[in-house]
């Protein structure tokens, strides 16, 4: 069975977002050579994808006429959107434990992974679903915007372990299991 994996970018100082949803602070560093293939090679195990209104709305603005995806995708959001023609979006209402068997049955033998944004992340984290995360940080500070985790506090600590380091061009990424 699969994992749920927490899978983002981040500034040094964590967050994972400006104010607004802006990404160009990150974006700058897509041509590091070397972090597209991590990616991709992850995005291989993935056999659904979550994520929050807002992001959905994010990559629907920044990428019209095309859906990233090519596997289901959960929306989790208080607000009333439309999926793109083909794309197998589903939008849903509530706690992300009570759809936590939905998604693994959606991801099959493979993760779920937890696309974003930092509040999304930070309930799964609250629920005991986050299994693994990767995140890279990148040599920029923001000084604000949109936390890690959404600073959302947790009801018991989580204890992960770190299993993989791959810097390049002054990035890091680091791969966490749950201890």
């Amino acid at each position: 069975m699969g994992e749920f994996v927490y899978y983002v970018g981040s500034s040094l100082d964590g967050y994972i977002a400006q104010d607004g949803g802006g990404l160009a602070w990150l974006e700058k560093f897509n041509d590091v050579e070397g972090l597209g293939d991590l990616y991709r090679d992850f995005e291989q195990g993935v056999g659904c994808v979550v994520m929050g209104g807002e992001t959905y709305e994010w990559i629907r603005n920044h990428h019209a006429g095309e859906w990233s995806y090519k596997v289901p995708c959960w929306v989790f959001s208080r607000h009333e959107h439309t999926a793109p023609e083909g794309a197998d979006v589903v939008i849903v209402r509530g706690d992300v434990a009570e759809f936590a068997e939905e998604l693994r049955r959606g991801a099959g033998e493979k993760d779920v992974y937890i696309v974003g944004g930092g509040d999304l992340a930070g309930q799964f984290l609250a629920a005991g679903l986050v299994d693994r995360i990767v995140v890279t940080y990148v040599p920029v500070v923001l000084g604000g915007g949109v936390p890690l985790f959404g600073g959302r506090a947790l009801p018991n600590a989580r204890d992960f372990r770190l299993v993989g380091v791959s810097e390049r061009a002054g990035t890091v990424e680091l791969d966490y299991r749950l201890a």
